[in-house]
């Protein structure tokens, strides 16, 4: 069988990597279409994986849109003389591959906000995959996991580190670190958003430093950090989840690091335009259970990132809020390469057909109440209680 995946960014690439890997072992044809976005072909070479590249972006606000056209005929070019039974991954691109080369479309995503893309997709999707918390519902061949699209890579069946991190970025062995991720707000899901500003980040990595060494990784790179006591993440991106695994803290204004770090046992402080009552289910969720700050007002997240450097107990509760958080949840490589092996269900899928297929539930079906949120555990000013 011959399956095309889009690598869209950095975090995708992970996404697909085991994924493609495994099918290829399997005797499968596999190709990645990929957008340069950051360092989304850093990672590919690095992992070994077969791609094209459609086009890039760049991390400035609308950059994408200007792409739109070049990408969607170089993407219509490239599918059909590939020619797919099966394309994986997320919104119009995806959704444009198959229909080109009238191949049914499995698309996994997690963001509820994305409603252009779900509305452009949805014709010519075969499939959705969404997490358990996904709160949007996207029809009738709409199914979710229990997990997290990060759970492709991260799942403790799949994690292992590659390195000596600590010697890699030249901290001892007890000295705690934290790693400031700062977003360049270019992707066309974050127009009109926003997070830290440049006096915001200078206070923020100034009243980190008091307590620990400091690590920013900045993908629009904009901050200069000579004036600051912080030092610049400049490892290979592909040892970042050693690093963050690694981390005593990690606080950030984006969105996916903060679930790596959850799923890792790293606390967490996210903050961002996002956060409030329509916040993203994923998110919503994780701090529902403990592993999560989700905090607008600025002073809030110096005052919680504080709270947890001087808290000697907060690591070891860390790991054992996210052991029992992971007990239940499933591996995504596995869900993708049972659909992958069993592309005959999705002739089904409007009535349930890829029930059969690892551990896919149809959204058809009753959702799990959500916990309420727990004061002694939680903190947040950024929606409802």
């Amino acid at each position: 069988m011959k399956y095309l995946f889009f690598t869209n960014t950095p975090a995708q690439v992970h996404q697909y990597r085991n994924a493609v890997a495994e099918l290829r072992d399997r005797g499968h044809e596999v190709l990645v279409l990929a957008r340069e976005y950051g360092c989304t072909e850093s990672l590919l070479d690095y992992y070994d994986v077969p791609y094209e590249r459609y086009g890039s972006a760049e991390t400035a606000k609308f950059s994408l849109l200007r792409q739109l056209p070049k990408h969607y005929a170089r993407i219509a070019v490239a599918a059909r003389r590939y020619d797919p039974d099966c394309v994986f991954g997320r919104g119009s691109y995806a959704a444009l591959a198959g229909a080109v080369a009238r191949a049914p479309v499995v698309l996994v995503d997690d963001s509820e906000t994305t409603d252009l893309d779900h509305a452009v997709s949805k014709p010519f999707t075969d499939a959705f995959l969404t997490p358990h918390t996904f709160e949007k519902d996207l029809g009738e061949n709409h199914y979710e996991f229990r997990g997290f699209k990060e759970l492709a890579y991260l799942h403790p069946e799949t994690y292992e580190p590659q390195t000596d991190i600590r010697e890699a970025l030249g901290v001892g062995d007890d000295e705690p670190y934290v790693l400031v991720r700062l977003n360049a707000f270019g992707s066309h899901h974050d127009v009109g958003r926003e997070g830290f500003g440049p006096d915001q980040r200078r206070r923020l990595v100034e009243a980190l430093a008091e307590r620990a060494t400091v690590f920013v990784s900045d993908e629009g790179g904009e901050m200069d950090l000579a004036e600051t006591p912080a030092r610049p993440y400049d490892l290979h991106p592909a040892l970042l989840h050693d690093a963050l695994a690694e981390a005593d803290l990690l606080v950030a204004d984006t969105q996916t690091m903060v679930t790596e770090a959850a799923l890792l046992g790293t606390p967490a402080i996210r903050s961002n335009s996002f956060v409030g009552d329509d916040d993203m289910g994923n998110f919503v969720d994780l701090e529902r259970h403990g592993l999560v700050y989700n905090l607008r007002e600025f002073d809030a997240v110096l005052a919680a990132a504080t709270d947890l450097l001087d808290d000697p107990d907060t690591a070891a509760r860390w790991r054992r809020i996210r052991d029992d958080y992971l007990e239940d949840k499933v591996n995504l490589t596995a869900i993708v390469v049972g659909v992958a092996e069993n592309l005959d269900r999705l002739e089904t899928a409007a009535v349930g057909g890829l029930e059969r297929v690892g551990d896919l539930t149809h959204r058809g079906g009753a959702r799990e109440s959500p916990l309420p949120f727990d004061p002694e555990r939680v903190r947040s000013d950024g929606g409802e209680r």
